[in-house]
């Protein structure tokens, strides 16, 4: 009894310390940090330290892991926008002056009178995706919260010869539009009770508040951002001239405005942290300049007392964020990062509702992608939105619902699992279980007589299985890998377990 009970001391004893070496891991240690290849980060890396500060700390190692784990998601980009059917914020900065003011007005008659959160999270089980990201605010500074922030000055489009900016006195959010109702709150709610992860897009800048001008392609200008573009984040959008096109110029902020915009943006973020519960993720967007840096440090510090899990996208912040997001690109090989990664891309013509059928992809394209990314090591978030009632295109809900129905047969191959060194082996790519015990490889053009397999070993004796069919497969050693035979029945394509693309599971061996 008295060996147990020393046993049983000197085990608690190793596992206490082991317990105590992995909390007293570093930031340095664990190597959070952007790959140099990261485009949005080149734009601040010369006033954002690439090494955050002592008392910043990032989101734990199992915050981290959790993130790997998701595989796919979807992101929603929804706004006033979404009434005429463009894209979100951007076109406002190409509009007349008139049009900017219609758009300005348009929350006034936003009414998603067919939105329902809780068919949205069913829609997204069913399509078998683990989280979903939800635009609260875009750059065109309207809020999807009730939030209680105010804006004290904004641009009156119609007198711009004389005093183009006016004072006001409002949230420019969801409250006031005749809908009134709190749309992040009711997804929230019904993320959490259908168990998918939370992620809140918010856009740094705000081209609404007149206090956010000149920062960032705000289409209200002042001579500090022509004197000092780079700084304010205006260096790519300047002309031969020296001013920024489609921009109109007004006076530098004042020491007030400036410290509204601080406050404001900070207490925006507060709300999103401390309203709706547990948040996975953040996902900023864009950047402030370099003179307003110190604040906004202070301002993600901050968002760690709150919820010091949270997983914060390196959009605007640098290194102090979790994880990056390739947009609009792939990443070709596995990310030479310790940074965990989610690529993005737009499912129809742009991020907002697009009503034109004939530019939504289909299942093909999601699934190729979706095997690919988790194959690199990360994972695929795809990104559509809805209309001004609140419903998604028809195409989209069929196609994505296609997804969801190959993943229930291959879907042990993409959740929770890792990548190999060797991610792609000619036409098959892999990924592995945690353990690396069990290997899957995908192939989207269906062997005919046999699979050949360079990379990986079996394990002796072990079965190899395609995912979904109920028989082991021969298979037999060859090469440096295997050779797997592809039983006749499955040569008819109506025999085969899924379409698209086909998931082989094998126990992998020495």
């Amino acid at each position: 009894m008295k060996r147990l009970i020393n046993a049983l001391f000197f085990v608690t004893i190793i596992a206490n310390s082991v317990f105590a070496q992995e909390a007293a891991k570093t930031d340095a240690d664990r190597n959070i940090t952007l790959p140099k290849s990261d485009s949005h980060y080149k734009h601040v890396r010369y006033y954002i330290e690439d090494v955050p500060d002592a008392d910043y700390k990032h989101a734990s190692e199992v915050a981290h892991e959790t993130f790997r784990d998701i595989k796919f998601s979807v992101r929603i980009h929804w706004g006033t926008y979404s009434m005429q059917s463009v894209e979100a914020s951007w076109p406002f900065l190409n509009y007349s002056f008139a049009q900017r003011q219609e758009y300005q007005n348009l929350y006034k008659n936003f009414n998603p009178t067919e939105f329902n959160a809780e068919e949205w999270m069913e829609f997204f089980k069913r399509c078998g995706m683990q989280a979903f990201a939800f635009t609260t605010k875009h750059h065109d500074g309207f809020s999807m919260w009730h939030t209680k922030t105010r804006v004290k000055s904004r641009a009156n489009w119609l007198n711009p010869a004389n005093r183009i900016i006016e004072n006001c006195d409002l949230a420019y959010s969801i409250e006031e539009t005749p809908f009134k109702r709190d749309i992040v709150k009711e997804l929230c709610d019904a993320a959490h009770k259908h168990g998918i992860k939370i992620d809140l897009y918010f856009s740094h800048i705000d081209w609404y508040d007149a206090d956010f001008r000149g920062y960032h392609f705000h289409p209200l200008l002042t001579p500090r951002a022509v004197l000092y573009p780079q700084e304010f984040g205006y260096a790519s959008s300047f002309n031969g001239t020296g001013r920024a096109t489609g921009r109109l110029m007004t006076p530098d902020l004042t020491q007030e405005e400036k410290h509204r915009l601080v406050l404001r943006h900070r207490e925006q973020i507060r709300e999103l942290l401390t309203n709706y519960g547990k948040i996975d993720m953040i996902c900023f967007d864009e950047y402030l300049g370099k003179d307003i840096w110190q604040e906004v440090k202070k301002t993600v510090k901050m968002i760690r007392e709150l919820q010091p899990d949270v997983m914060l996208r390196n959009r605007g912040i640098g290194n102090y964020g979790d994880y990056y997001q390739p947009e609009g690109f792939f990443p070709s090989e596995v990310a030479e990062s310790n940074m965990p990664w989610m690529a993005i891309s737009v499912m129809a013509g742009q991020f907002a509702y697009d009503k034109r059928e004939e530019k939504y992809k289909d299942a093909q394209w999601c699934i190729h992608h979706l095997i690919d990314c988790v194959a690199k090591g990360g994972s695929f978030m795809v990104c559509i939105g809805p209309d001004e009632k609140g419903k998604f295109h028809p195409k989209a809900i069929r196609e994505l619902e296609k997804v969801g129905d190959w993943l229930k047969v291959n879907g042990k191959g993409i959740y929770e699992t890792r990548n190999r060194t060797v991610w792609k082996d000619g036409g098959v790519k892999f990924t592995r279980s945690k353990d690396s015990k069990t290997v899957y490889a995908f192939v989207e053009n269906f062997p005919e007589k046999e699979l050949v397999i360079e990379s990986v070993k079996a394990k002796d004796g072990s079965e190899v299985r395609l995912l979904g069919y109920d028989k082991p497969l021969e298979w037999k050693a060859g090469g440096k890998g295997i050779i797997v035979t592809i039983p006749d029945e499955l040569q008819l394509p109506e025999k085969r377990p899924c379409g698209y693309a086909w998931t082989f599971k094998l126990e992998q061996g020495n």
